[in-house]
């Protein structure tokens, strides 16, 4: 069984999370958006000082495996708000993303944080249900110029 190693994420990291983050998308999300809903939100990605900003303001771990390939990342805030959450297209079904949740949790909660919210795309939904989220509200959210479907979600943390 292959061991995932989870550390905070440095600038050093952006070319493999720009790499992972489009990859996924084109690949994991494109059944459950158009493809000129994938290759809108594909484009977030080239924005390198938007990537730098979310660093600086939030709290980004990646998962790596023992070949440094990095297989997943995700951030969290202090009040709670789950950002990102993403695992390579490869390593899907690996409990990547349950390792990479427990991390953003526990943080949360260590920050003391009441409850932990996201906006989650369609293809997401399913996972941050069974992690115990509830859907807030259905939405459109502009990715780069298409608004795409996505879910406000939210769980109460209990200490």
């Amino acid at each position: 069984m292959t061991k995932f190693k989870i550390r905070e994420v440095s600038n050093a990291d952006m070319g493999a999370l720009k790499e992972l983050y489009k990859n996924t998308i084109l690949i994991i999300n494109r059944k459950d958006y158009t493809l000129a809903e994938i290759e809108d939100w594909v484009s977030c990605g080239d924005d390198i000082p938007h990537w730098e900003q979310l660093i600086k303001e939030q709290h980004y771990i990646l998962a790596e495996n023992n070949d440094k390939v990095v297989v997943g990342f995700g951030s969290v805030n202090e009040l709670g708000y789950i950002h990102t959450l993403f695992v390579h297209k490869d390593f899907q079904r690996q409990g990547i993303a349950s390792l990479l949740y427990a991390h953003l949790e526990n943080f949360a909660i260590e920050k003391k944080a009441e409850r932990l919210t996201s906006e989650v795309s369609i293809t997401a939904k399913p996972f941050f249900e069974r992690q115990g989220f509830q859907v807030d509200e259905e939405q459109k959210r502009k990715a780069n110029k298409l608004c795409l479907t996505n879910y406000k979600m939210s769980k109460y943390l209990t200490r």
